[in-house]
């Protein structure tokens, strides 16, 4: 898992846009009834979510749906053509430009990062691709856990700390040598451990090599060309534009627990790692279009697509051999305050799934809930009578 989804007090949360008319609850492109699909959403809601919406792509078509409510206290049920923060599924399209860049020989993907961001005084061993797969070794600024298990704080991002702060702004250079000025937990190259300041950095790059912010190069690249209008890169503005549903902070204060409403909320401390808006249609036809080959070449997809041994992350995304009856599936994980987001994909990209979710007042700790609820749609959606495939 990102290292985005943490424990505050007793709840996960999330720590690895535009004006549109509400869908019902229920809806299906191809106009088949899915009843197993729609008892799937509410047995993850059913798990401790307030809410989740669902899109998948299988043999029999499309089908959208989703359980839960848009806001605690209310009845509606999510849209299911709802923004949401996708936390982590960011670095999928940050990783995607990098590599469009490699393709186009302004970026060596084993070259020293310093050579490209000189200004940081980064260690020389420390390559473009170790940034992707998480093996730089460089402190989180969102926190670490050192080799002999210690956890160790970076900025504040739980608890009343940040309920009180988070409309604060940071910047990228702010973050880098909050990170840089601690010690690295291991020598570049020779260990893992998921990281944000490594797509911070490659945000950094981007920016570097283009001339312009990350989100420009995303949206000349990715975003306009596939039509992902629904897609953004909020920067510093607090807000999530209509249909959405809400998401809720469950924290500990002074012994006494408090849910917030934490919909609105300055998403620049992850910039580059995880502060993208989105939509399950979009992301839909983002992670297809990657994984048919529609927007690197196929030597580079298949860099993307190798796994660390030790994380099961590729550059960018991450890589699970589902079993034998299965095979090779490939999937973007993320999370932020109040948010859940899960995509993943069979490796021609004919079945996929894109499930939102909402945090809200719960009592359970929600990692358990949100492994199974990836592990069941694996099951069900990706490896459902699919023979056995190779990466």
């Amino acid at each position: 898992m990102p290292r985005f989804l943490r424990r505050a007090g007793g709840t996960t949360v999330a720590v690895a846009l535009l004006a549109g008319v509400t869908l019902p609850g229920v809806a299906n492109a191809s106009g088949q009834d899915r009843p197993d699909l729609q008892a799937t959403v509410q047995a993850i809601v059913d798990s401790g979510f307030a809410g989740a919406q669902l899109r998948v792509h299988d043999q029999r078509g499309e089908w959208v749906g989703s359980a839960g409510v848009r806001k605690l206290g209310e009845a509606a049920k999510p849209p299911t053509n709802g923004r949401f923060r996708i936390g982590s599924n960011t670095k999928t399209f940050v990783a995607t430009v990098v590599l469009q860049l490699v393709a186009e020989g302004s970026v060596g993907l084993d070259a020293p990062v310093a050579d490209y961001l000189p200004e940081y005084g980064l260690d020389r061993r420390i390559t473009v691709r170790m940034l992707l797969q998480h093996t730089s070794g460089l402190f989180d600024y969102t926190g670490a856990v050192l080799p002999d298990g210690t956890f160790v704080p970076g900025i504040p991002l739980g608890g009343q700390e940040f309920v009180d702060n988070r409309f604060h702004t940071y910047r990228p250079d702010e973050l880098v040598r909050f990170s840089l000025s601690r010690q690295p937990l291991f020598a570049p190259g020779t260990d893992w451990s998921y990281a944000n300041i490594n797509y911070m950095l490659a945000g950094l790059l981007i920016e570097k090599i283009t001339g312009r912010p990350y989100g420009d190069a995303l949206q000349r690249r990715i975003l306009r060309p596939l039509g992902l209008q629904d897609t953004m890169v909020p920067g510093t503005w607090p807000e999530i534009p209509r249909p959405h549903a809400h998401g809720y902070y469950r924290y500990q204060e002074a012994g006494e627990w408090k849910v917030v409403d934490i919909t609105r909320q300055n998403p620049s401390w992850a910039s580059s790692a995880g502060e993208m808006i989105s939509t399950t249609k979009d992301l839909h036809t983002f992670f297809t279009a990657l994984n048919r080959g529609k927007l690197l070449p196929a030597q580079l997809l298949a860099e993307m697509r190798k796994p660390h041994p030790k994380g099961g992350y590729g550059l960018g995304l991450w890589v699970q051999d589902a079993g034998p009856n299965c095979g090779t599936v490939y999937q973007g994980l993320g999370g932020f305050h109040g948010y859940g987001t899960l995509m993943g994909s069979t490796p021609d990209g004919t079945r996929t799934f894109e499930l939102s979710l909402t945090y809200g007042d719960s009592e359970t700790d929600l990692t358990q809930p949100y492994n199974q609820a990836n592990q069941t749609l694996i099951n069900k959606v990706l490896c459902n009578s699919r023979p056995n495939q190779a990466p």
